[in-house]
């Protein structure tokens, strides 16, 4: 970059820096959270999203850090095999994504139906809002969704000062003052003050309240020296890798971070006219980046759609403010650790029950709907079995879903022999005619009466295979002889199939002939 060109962008990179930072700041801690993991563990990736990722990245205006999107399998992970191995899981990952980054993969990570992607997100949505309203009264969330929701109506009437409760409630109050203010911010903000995120107000109405009241609420614990927060990938840890679970985990993880990633990096695109995304230098950035979080011991990360929205609305030209809000991070971090101190965790709770609420996008559900039924479906059933089961689980069901669809459509085909008194019959298909159809097929050629001239048009096919070409030529040498001729239609097909027949004739020769 020019310095000249450097001095025209940086003053409006540098205020979206700021206002992207202040859009993190609250996420980054409310989705380590979620994640069961500290607080810092969040900033820490926000910070390598920014500095690392943020300069390399194939996508210049998309903003990197940890996403709620991944917090939910996270959660399991750490649930299942501790925090320690989530280092190795994450370090396989983002090799992965680098791998795949080179190899120019990128487009195919984006060769998702759009039904499952929104499943999916509808279906983490859920998972964020039943383990968070626990959160919010203090309480520590369940391993699953439907214990979360089981446990709900006992966690709520326990925090009630009615039934005796009294510190869960004050934490159940701050989180819906939170999630009140956001709401509010994002229906009425005036328009000057548009780049103040609702969720830095939200919290901070509510760390206010909570020092003003002197409520006794958890609080964010994050250590004074951020080094204390780094837990360095220990090489004897690599060897848990062998475990074949972990390497399923470190797959299904590199492949929703990919998905969400580049699907992110698309919608930026349309949200501006500058450079477009190279999204294999995007996934190789986040590659690097994920490896790097992994030798930290920090959450994964992906490009989030939130923070990459307020990035391009607040006015960022390059790539340089992406690092910057990084830089505001890690210097935030250092110097009023104690300011961090005092917010309290069910504010953060908020933050993620509302945008846990906003990934369920039933405008999405509703734009499916002009596709079919089988598009909702798949959303709906996605969306159900990640509740249900797990995450992985509920994107397979969606991906075999899908392809079963495919198949079906694929599989699809109608015939009809329509027969004239003039010795003309003609042949109709609509689909594809695939080996799976020889039977429907025989059995309608079987119907065409001695003599006729049948016509076979194939331009209302999607796909025709061997088979039932080969069907057809067996029908013209069977039928000759009772004075049936067979019309391929169009010309080029028929073509092929006098080709295909003089081949025959010639092999068969040759049969003969040994």
């Amino acid at each position: 970059m020019s310095e000249q060109s450097l001095r025209s962008t940086l003053p409006r990179d540098a205020l979206a820096s700021v206002v992207v930072f202040l859009v993190a700041l609250p996420l980054c801690m409310g989705v380590a959270i979620a994640s069961g993991m500290p607080p810092a563990k969040g900033l820490i990736t926000g910070i390598v999203g920014g500095l690392v990722v943020g300069a390399l990245a194939g996508a210049p205006l998309q903003v990197s850090g940890p996403a709620a999107g991944l917090a939910v399998l996270v959660f399991e992970l750490v649930r299942e095999h501790g925090m320690a191995m989530l280092g190795p899981i994450l370090l396989l990952a983002g090799l992965i994504q680098l791998l795949a980054g080179r190899l120019r993969l990128g487009c195919w990570f984006r060769v998702t139906a759009p039904a499952v992607v929104y499943g999916m997100l509808a279906g983490i949505g859920i998972l964020i809002v039943l383990s968070q309203l626990h959160v919010m009264l203090d309480a520590a969330p369940h391993a699953s969704g439907l214990e979360n929701l089981r446990a709900f109506p006992a966690a709520l009437a326990g925090a009630l000062p009615l039934f005796g409760g009294g510190d869960g409630w004050d934490a159940g109050a701050l989180g819906l003052a939170t999630i009140a203010t956001m709401w509010l911010w994002d229906r009425f903000k005036p328009g000057r003050l548009r780049f103040l995120p609702g969720a830095l107000l939200g919290v901070g109405l509510a760390t206010l309240l909570s020092l003003w009241l002197v409520l006794d609420v958890q609080r964010v614990q994050v250590p004074a020296d951020l080094s204390e927060a780094v837990d360095w990938l220990r090489p004897a840890d690599l060897l848990a890798l062998a475990d074949p679970g972990l390497l399923l985990a470190a797959l299904a993880l590199a492949f929703i971070a990919s998905a969400e990633t580049l699907l992110s990096a698309a919608a930026v695109d349309r949200m501006h006219q500058g450079p477009r995304a190279d999204f294999d230098r995007e996934l190789t950035s986040q590659g690097i980046g994920n490896m790097l979080c992994g030798l930290l011991g920090a959450l994964p990360m992906t490009g989030v759609i939130v923070r990459s929205s307020a990035n391009v609305q607040a006015g960022a030209r390059t790539r340089l403010s992406a690092m910057l809000h990084g830089l505001w991070l890690l210097a935030f971090v250092l110097v009023l650790t104690a300011l961090l101190q005092r917010i309290p965790v069910a504010s953060l709770a908020g933050v993620l029950v509302y945008t846990g609420v906003k990934l369920v996008d039933l405008k999405a559900l509703r734009s499916l709907g002009r596709y079919g039924r089988m598009p909702m479906f798949v959303y709906a059933a996605t969306a159900l079995a990640i509740l249900f089961t797990d995450l992985l689980s509920g994107v397979l069901v969606g991906f075999a879903l899908t392809l079963a669809k495919l198949a079906w459509s694929a599989s699809r085909l109608k015939v009809q022999l329509v027969q004239g008194d003039d010795g003309r019959a003609e042949l109709r298909m609509v689909g594809a005619a695939t080996f799976l159809k020889v039977p429907q097929l025989a059995r309608a050629l079987a119907a065409v009466r001695p003599g006729s001239e049948l016509h076979v048009p194939l331009d209302r096919l999607t796909y025709i295979d061997h088979a039932c070409m080969e069907l057809l030529d067996e029908w013209r040498a069977a039928n000759e002889a009772k004075g049936c001729r067979l019309v391929i239609e169009p010309r080029a097909l028929r073509r092929r199939l006098e080709g295909r027949r003089r081949t025959n004739a010639a092999l068969g020769g040759a049969r003969g002939a040994a």
